[in-house]
């Protein structure tokens, strides 16, 4: 008999360390036996809400906030993702930006069945392949490739009222505790924060399985 194991995934698509940490999980869900069906719901999370829409410079803002060379703040993530198996530079993807739109399109495709899988490409467009995602047609794109008709996604992520629900979701997970990302609740039971190696993943999928 099948166990259907829920995992709700908070992550942002700017977030690097988000990046580390899906892929991870991604592994250790591949070692899983074939009796689990896993079901993954991503909710939305902004890493700074105060990003304009035309985004700022990454650099920048870290060399004005904590005075370091931001190529020594980017060494241990770019080093993480690389031991996961992801060839990140963050040096090529200068800018960050506002992600509220990304954010409702990935929600709204909770119908669709590929939430998950639509986060994942939107964070790899802008990480791993320098794409402007603040441009709505860059979204627009990738949002057809996961089952949306154009148009539908066009009007989706410029929909006041729609933008509105993303940004009360966000502010939700906030205000339940969670201070970053990415942070994952399994079977609605047990949290885990931060891109943990993947034998923490493991760990957490085996400990909630058993209790199924």
């Amino acid at each position: 008999m099948s166990k259907t194991l829920k995992i709700d995934v908070f992550t942002d698509v700017v977030c690097p360390w988000c990046l580390v940490g899906v892929a991870r999980l991604d592994k250790a869900i591949g070692g899983l036996s074939d009796d689990v069906d896993v079901v993954i719901e991503s909710h939305p999370f902004y890493l700074d809400p105060t990003v304009p829409p035309e985004g700022v410079d990454v650099g920048e803002m870290l060399r004005t906030k904590y005075g370091k060379d931001p190529q020594e703040m980017w060494a241990r993530v770019e080093s993480e993702a690389r031991n996961t198996g992801v060839d990140l530079d963050l040096s090529r993807q200068p800018r960050m930006f506002n992600t509220a739109k990304a954010h409702t399109i990935t929600r709204l495709a909770k119908p669709n069945g590929n939430q998950y899988e639509l986060a994942k490409a939107i964070a790899e467009a802008y990480f791993l392949e320098h794409r402007q995602i603040n441009d709505d047609n860059v979204l627009a794109d990738i949002a057809v490739e996961y089952g949306f008709d154009r148009g539908d996604a066009l009007d989706a992520m410029s929909d006041e009222n729609e933008l509105a629900m993303t940004e009360q979701l966000a502010t939700a997970a906030a205000a339940q505790g969670i201070r970053g990302v990415p942070f994952f609740v399994f079977g609605e039971k047990y949290a885990l924060s931060g891109a943990q190696p993947q034998e923490v993943f493991e760990q957490a999928l085996a400990r909630t399985i058993s209790e199924l």
